[in-house]
């Protein structure tokens, strides 16, 4: 068991890190958002037209982000051995909203290279344990020296109102601490003195019922990373972090087209030659006492000039190309497109009367995308299933799940005609119901409940079920063959 002193010194090297870590999340999370700065301008473009464009960005981060996040999607968890999947333990998914919360922490872990899962004893309902994702701003995991799985302590540390908590997580206790939530902002070294005082981690009152430090019945760290594109040696790659450059690029282009469209998108024509017009300026008695310039925003507006001289012509020059901006642009889509393994027609928006095969193998990168995904985060989820048996109690189990796996909906999209073909197909060659029904999309709740109307149906009309059983799976008339058919020796 760890004393004060050893827990706190934890808590701030974990800080630490967690702080490091934080100037590059709040980009990728504000690229997410459309919170893009005009870069890679010049340094007069810049001074004339970056205020004009400061609230502008034609932001393709969020389309590479959200696009693998809608096919990641969790239908349950079977325990290794087990030819079903546990469903109690999709109750305990349901009860706490991951279904749901479960894309936020996918979004999460993309955008910001890594996400958190947390697990801990309900007080209120033992067989449901609470399960909450949770954002790498706030968490970080110390592992065993050696080894990327093995985990030796977490942290939370969040901001609450005027005060911020953190919550050290070990194998054998939970540490719980507070600190007044100081500001920043100029004071002298006397009172930064006393804030730097103030700002001491202090053990949290958590009355009678609880106890600082309380035991961890779990035994393990209870808190679980999810790796985005993880690394052997360095940190995971988030999928926004690589994109930012390419969307920089666009933006300026778009900058620059808008404001060769408000300068340069018409013929311009020029007075050569020629003095600028006058006007004979008037006292109040009609006298002139003097002249003033014509205004000659007067004459974009009435379309007129009147020109005087010998000397005086016009010059034109023609408007400029827009259309090379957009050509440059939308080769800077297709890099995108190519890099991060979107579809195309996920980002130009445009569709044309492909075939379904050709669908299929324009999403092909995308489909490889998320399966590289469902690896990864599929092994965080299984260490999370055996958290929850093991705040259940149920320590067999969590050594099941070890080895278990996560059903995930399929990664590939298909049409309800082309899946039904397949799964018919596969039905003929002796596949069980069960199998294709959870091929087909269905949760194991899900299936477990058809099965059951399968069953209600059977049993009141058992004739017609059966045949239309027998019927359904009945194989394909053999073709015809060239000789003709006999039976016992007569030529049919």
């Amino acid at each position: 068991m760890a004393t004060e002193a050893q827990a706190l010194q934890l808590v701030a090297l974990l800080e630490q890190e967690l702080q490091r870590r934080r100037s590059g999340i709040d980009v990728t999370n504000g690229y997410y958002r459309g919170d893009q700065p005009l870069k890679f301008a010049s340094a007069e473009f810049a001074k004339f037209h970056g205020d004009r464009y400061r609230e502008f960005s034609d932001n393709w981060v969020q389309v590479v982000a959200d696009s693998p996040v809608e096919r990641l999607t969790v239908n349950g968890f079977k325990l290794a051995g087990e030819p079903e999947a546990d469903r109690d333990l999709w109750r305990v998914w349901q009860v706490n909203g991951l279904d749901a919360d479960s894309q936020l922490g996918f979004l999460g872990a993309i955008n910001s290279a890594r996400g958190f899962v947390l697990v801990w004893g309900n007080p209120d309902d033992e067989e449901t344990p609470e399960v909450t994702f949770e954002d790498a701003t706030q968490c970080i995991i110390a592992y065993v020296p050696g080894s990327r799985r093995r985990r030796r302590a977490a942290l939370k540390r969040w901001q609450d109102g005027n005060v911020d908590y953190a919550t050290l997580y070990l194998a054998s206790e939970v540490w719980k601490f507070e600190r007044p939530y100081l500001s920043r902002s100029d004071k002298s070294p006397q009172m930064e003195a006393v804030d730097e005082e103030l700002k001491r981690w202090t053990p949290r009152d958590m009355g009678e019922t609880e106890p600082n430090p309380q035991p961890n019945p779990m035994k393990t760290v209870p808190m679980v990373e999810l790796p985005n594109k993880p690394m052997l040696v360095e940190d995971p790659i988030s999928d926004v972090r690589g994109v930012i450059a390419m969307q920089d690029a666009i933006n300026l282009l778009w900058a620059q087209l808008f404001t060769a469209s408000d300068y340069a998108s018409f013929p311009q024509r020029v007075v050569l030659g020629a003095e600028r017009p006058m006007l004979p300026k008037l006292n109040s008695a009609g006298e002139i006492i003097g002249k003033e310039p014509v205004d000659l925003d007067k004459f974009q507006v009435d379309r007129v000039a009147w020109i005087t001289g010998k000397d005086a012509r016009i010059a034109e020059w023609q408007a400029a190309n827009l259309a090379a901006y957009t050509e440059v642009m939308e080769v800077a889509v297709g890099h995108l497109a190519a890099q991060t393994r979107t579809p195309q027609h996920y980002l130009v928006g445009k569709m044309a009367n492909l075939a379904e095969g050709a669908l299929i193998a324009a999403e092909t990168g995308l489909v490889k995308r998320v399966q590289e995904k469902q690896l990864w985060f599929g092994q965080a989820l299984r260490e999370m299933a055996c958290l929850i048996f093991l705040a259940r109690g149920e320590t067999e189990k969590a050594k099941a799940m070890r080895a278990g796996s996560v059903l995930w909906a399929d990664a590939e999209s298909r049409s309800h005609a082309q899946m039904a073909d397949a799964l018919l197909k596969l039905k003929q060659l002796g596949f069980p119901f069960q199998w294709l029904a959870l091929r087909y999309g269905l949760t194991p709740t899900e299936v477990a409940d058809v099965i059951a109307m399968k069953e209600a149906e059977l049993a009141m009309d058992p004739v017609t079920e059966l045949s239309r059983q027998m019927i359904g799976s009945a194989p394909s008339s053999p073709a015809a063959s060239d000789e003709p058919e006999q039976d016992d020796g007569v030529m049919t």
